[in-house]
């Protein structure tokens, strides 16, 4: 079973045949360090599962980047957005580091319902576990401190503390870099 079909069985609910099905559809795919997955503007007519590696979604606005997520292995990406509604993307999404990633196109995913009844369900049950992550990232921003969301993605992330850069991890959390080094600096002492 390869690492898709595994998170596949255990994220949704495809017996054998529909799993097998469903992961011949997703192509392998390497992005190197600093390639470009979407850039803002254009279609995303793609969604991948990250293998491996790192990806960051990010907007460049007049004055600065804005890192939205730094996406990390056995998770999915794309511009939702774009992939459903045909939207240009707002985001850029650059691997961070040599990421393997596997593919479906668009054109497969929107005819995944012809080869699994139970698609739109499914279907439907992703869209909510991707609303629900943004709701919850909306909610502590919100309701909590800086200091407080820092370790929330400390605690549930920690990987990313040593592979990423820490204006990256800052932005994400809606913070200046200075502010996350002196939260780190109170955490040490």
């Amino acid at each position: 079973m390869t690492d898709l079909e595994h998170y596949l069985q255990t994220y949704f609910d495809f017996d054998q045949t529909e799993l097998v099905k469903v992961s011949s559809f997703f192509k392998p795919e390497i992005l190197k360090k600093g390639d470009y997955y979407l850039k803002t503007g254009k279609l995303c007519n793609k969604l991948s599962f990250i293998k491996s590696g790192l990806l960051r979604v990010y907007v460049d606005l007049e004055d600065r980047e804005v890192t939205q997520w730094i996406c990390t292995q056995g998770y999915f990406v794309t511009d939702l957005s774009s992939l459903v509604f045909a939207n240009p993307s707002r985001w850029n999404i650059q691997a961070l580091t040599d990421t393997a990633v596997y593919t479906i196109e668009k054109q497969d995913y929107d005819r995944l319902g012809d080869y699994v009844p139970k698609w739109p369900v499914t279907e439907k049950l992703f869209i909510a576990h991707c609303f629900t992550t943004l709701e919850d990232r909306v909610f502590s921003f919100l309701s909590m401190t800086a200091e407080q969301r820092y370790n929330l993605l400390f605690e549930s992330h920690r990987d990313i503390f040593t592979q990423v850069p820490l204006q990256y991890i800052a932005s994400m959390l809606g913070m200046t870099p200075e502010t996350i080094s002196r939260i780190r600096r109170k955490q040490l002492n």
